[in-house]
């Protein structure tokens, strides 16, 4: 492909880490003196906040060494960055909310451009007298986006095929991943003025627009409408139109400032820090709550001093902690069985306690009350434990509230962006609304499981509406019910994380989950050129009441309403062609209106445009392998509601990748065989990933476990998604650095120690012989666990890192995410997996000889079975 040159998917691409160094609607009001102080063990780190790009989606990625990968780019051999130490809190990756499908739209991010002119049945000349439309951005400006691209919007291709029939070929697609919220270190220019709208489709003005110079007046990009600007572009060159940021770039930020000051500075110090609340489950036993105390001690010693926390424990009750009692753990208890009732809120919002507080005026308090808490101490299954979920997350929506907006002390300040409930529970939802029994084989569980699921779900939408976010992180060995607290978390725009423990991971993703930035009150539009539909959409909202939305006489656009508007998520658009297309290019225009976490209502327009072309090879090798892999992925999981709708998906990866080769391939001579097409090798390797990786496949033993991974994929970020697919391997070198290598079992090298990032999940194997010298394994386990920690510092969820030796029991993780080439004939091997051509004879057969006998296919045994020759390594 025409790419600029990067590490091969077969070569080494080299590393070099830093080194490792029934109770009355009324409260009753319960005084628990603390036992003992609060440990000052495992206390984290404050968070590292990082910002990430997206990989230029003008290269090939599945060897990019990105940011967001940990690896600072820009050189030939990329420098990771100073390794966090211990568990590193900071800014996480999350995917939100529950996936929906429609019809109409699409985006992307290139821009190629030169100038163009008014259609012919446009009068030539105007009253000012200049006989043309000037296009406002020279050549050089649009060559820079062109090879820069847009770190919002990533496509599945950089160029459009023209006709329809070639277009539209299902098995492959057509589309776009955007990430509405991204944070990028050089963002968007900010505007502070009303936009400059088309008052046909209501598009943006933007940089491939046409200026009339005279006049001002400019060319609708999208519909062709020619619109007034009330003189502002009126210039004497279009030079001159360059100092309009929305004429020069294509990103921009239109920002209008909530209490109108002149200037706005988007800097920590003026964020409006809005409330979280944690809900705490008291049915825990003594080494879970262990963790636990350790965890939350060193959660709340993390946040910023501003930050306004409340506490609520539930069980049976819920007790609600009161922060103005210095010297003991206080609480307000209110009954679990039923909802809190209009009076029992009152007395808790209108009392004298305090519930909400901030960091630095309650932190020895808030310790006292960590250190306060009791194990479970009736002999019960922790899976028959009564537990008031649902009641807690009410009374904590109803504290977050507070008194409403009809009492006399006026407007009430808003917070930036969404509050936020986050759930620490070790068990199900068993008693009081939305609960189901303890057991599953309860005469009427089928109904009450009906009953919860419909409850929960209107208690999420319900948080949602007060702008309020609920994340439920669970741990333990207690089944939680997940397909019952998902649609709570879901309908929020919150997530559910399941952890082995209440120990590191779970207090690093605690951290996370509280500082992830936020906005609120998010609108999504996309307008395309008429030529384009889009047909599906998969992401964290839902479609917008079109009622309720600014009208314009033509507005064909398709609105969104966001559920939260977070850095780590993203939408994937699935596009059509309607009809055969006749111009050269075909325009995008992603519009977002939220408001942000400074109280600032933004507006973040990003236009595109794209080339056509007739030529399907020019296509093809236009298209982005990773993005195109991520877009098919969230399309497949989005049917994949159990895990037998997965194993059909299964067969459809199997019947997509069929027809792509007989659509895209070329037939063998003499042969009713069809060779894949080499520019989409990789599609191909990430689709085998895909079909038996823990998404689709039979790693994960549990369903709710795979239900969580598919939620949580369907709603991630471009750099989850395709690492959650695609696992990235690497490969510890003598002197620190790291080979990175293509993800097959080859890389099972017994003098090495290797490196699997899959997104949730970070494996670091040491081979047996390295593994048998206690000085070499102790520092290439040191460099992998820094190397590890680097790669995913600012992921969300942070994934557990299992670290163990070559043929010991947890080894199986490592291997069943290989792709098992070592049964291919060795040209195979050596043209898959070049690093072997650097094992003498003897390393070579002590790798053949390692390998137990299993069935699974490797991916040519694979493809040959589907009766198609493999790809040429790409």
């Amino acid at each position: 492909m025409a790419n600029p040159p990067q590490p091969s998917h077969g070569y080494p691409a080299t590393l070099n880490p830093t080194q490792p160094d029934a109770p009355s609607p009324r409260p009753e009001k319960n005084s628990i003196p603390p036992p003992f102080p609060s440990p000052a063990a495992a206390r984290f780190p404050p968070p590292r906040l990082q910002q990430e790009q997206i990989p230029s989606p003008s290269t090939r990625t599945p060897n990019l060494l990105s940011p967001v990968n940990g690896v600072k780019t820009g050189s030939p051999i990329p420098h990771l960055s100073t390794p966090p130490g211990p568990p590193v809190f900071s800014s996480p990756l999350r995917p939100a909310a529950v996936p929906f499908r429609t019809s109409p739209a699409t985006p992307q991010p290139v821009a190629i451009s030169s100038s163009s002119s008014l259609p012919t049945s446009s009068p030539p000349y105007y009253s000012n007298g200049s006989a043309e439309l000037q296009h406002q951005v020279s050549d050089a400006t649009e060559e820079s986006f062109h090879l820069g691209k847009s770190p919002y919007v990533l496509f599945s291709a950089d160029k459009v095929l023209k006709r329809k029939k070639q277009a539209n070929v299902p098995s492959l697609g057509f589309g776009a991943l955007v990430s509405p919220g991204r944070e990028i270190s050089a963002g968007p220019q900010v505007i502070q003025r009303d936009p400059h709208r088309c008052q046909n489709c209501g598009a943006y003005a933007n940089l491939y627009c046409n200026i009339l110079l005279g006049s001002g007046q400019w060319q609708c990009a999208i519909c062709r409408n020619l619109n007034g600007s009330d003189g502002e572009y009126v210039a004497t060159s279009k030079e001159e139109l360059l100092n309009y940021p929305e004429l020069s770039s294509p990103m921009v930020d239109y920002v209008q400032i909530g209490n109108k000051r002149p200037g706005f500075i988007p800097v920590g110090d003026i964020r409006i820090s809005a409330p979280i609340l944690l809900v705490i489950d008291e049915c825990l036993d003594e080494p879970h709550l262990q963790h636990l105390q350790s965890s939350l001690h060193a959660f709340v010693d993390s946040l910023p001093p501003t930050t306004r926390i409340g506490i609520i424990l539930y069980g049976r009750t819920v007790s609600v902690y009161d922060f103005s009692e210095e010297s003991v753990a206080s609480a307000d208890v209110l009954p679990g069985d039923r909802s809190p009732t209009q009076d029992s809120l009152k007395s808790l919002i209108y009392g004298t306690g305090i519930y909400l507080s901030a960091i630095h005026a309650s932190l020895p308090v808030i310790h006292t009350i960590f250190s306060s808490l009791r194990p479970y101490k009736l002999n019960l299954p922790e899976a028959s434990r009564d537990r008031c979920l649902g009641t807690a997350v009410e009374v904590a929506l109803g504290i977050i509230q507070g008194p409403s907006a009809e009492i006399s002390r006026g407007i009430v300040k808003r917070s930036g962006g969404n509050s936020r409930i986050i759930v620490c529970a070790g068990g199900p939802n068993t008693y009081g609304p939305g609960s189901v029994p303890h057991s599953l084989s309860h005469p009427n569980y089928p109904h009450m499981e009906k009953s919860a699921l419909k409850w929960m779900e209107h208690l999420g939408q319900e948080a949602h509406r007060q702008n309020t976010v609920v994340d439920i992180l669970c741990a333990g060995t207690c089944p939680v019910r997940v397909p019952i607290l998902q649609p709570l978390s879901k309908a929020s725009g919150g997530v559910l994380i399941l952890h082995d423990d209440f120990g590191e991971a779970f207090g690093v993703n605690l951290q996370r989950a509280s500082t992830r930035a936020a906005g609120s009150h998010g609108l999504f539009e996309i307008r395309c050129s008429d030529d384009i539909l889009i047909t599906q959409v998969v992401g964290p909202g839902e479609e917008a009441h079109t009622d309720a939305l600014e009208t314009f006489k033509n507005d064909n656009s398709l609105s969104i309403q966001m559920l939260s508007i977070e850095e780590t998520q993203s939408f994937a658009l699935s596009m059509e062609t309607k009809g055969d297309i006749k111009s050269d290019y075909v325009f995008f225009q992603f519009a977002i209106q939220y408001s942000n976490v400074y109280q600032a209502d933004i507006s973040r327009v990003i236009t595109v445009k794209l080339p056509t072309v007739d030529s399907v090879s020019a296509y093809l090798e236009s298209v982005q392998d990773d993005v195109a892999a991520v877009l098919i992925a969230k399309r497949t999981l989005l049917q994949a509601k159990n895990y037998s709708d997965a194993i059909d998906m299964r067969a459809t990866i199997d019947e997509r990748v069929k027809d792509i080769a007989l659509k895209f391939g070329s037939q063998l001579p003499k042969s009713k065989l069809y060779r894949f097409p080499k520019e989409l090798s990789v599609v191909a390797e990430h689709l085998f990933h895909l079909r038996r990786g823990p998404l689709l496949g039979s790693i994960v033993g549990h369903e709710d476990e795979r239900s969580v991974l598919r939620n949580l994929f369907l709603n991630a970020s471009f750099d989850l998604s395709i690492r959650m697919i695609a696992p990235r391997c690497l490969m510890h070198r003598e002197g620190g650095t790291f080979e990175e290598l293509p993800a097959y079992d080859l890389a099972m090298q017994s003098d090495a120690a290797v490196v699997l990032d899959h997104g949730t999940d970070v494996f670091i194997w040491l081979g047996a012989e390295l593994a048998a010298d206690e000085g070499k394994s102790a520092a290439a386990l040191a460099a992998c666990r820094t190397l590890a920690e680097e790669l995913t510092e600012s992921r969300f969820p942070a994934p557990r890192i299992l670290a163990f030796k070559e043929g010991s029991s947890q080894a199986r993780y490592f291997v069943s995410r290989l792709i098992p080439a070592h049964k291919d004939p060795p040209y195979e091997q050596e043209a898959r997996f070049p690093q072997l051509r650097t094992l003498t004879q003897d390393q070579r057969i002590k790798l053949k000889s390692s390998f137990l006998h299993f069935d699974d296919p490797s991916l040519c045994e694979w493809m040959r079975g589907l009766k198609l020759v493999p790809p040429e390594p790409s």
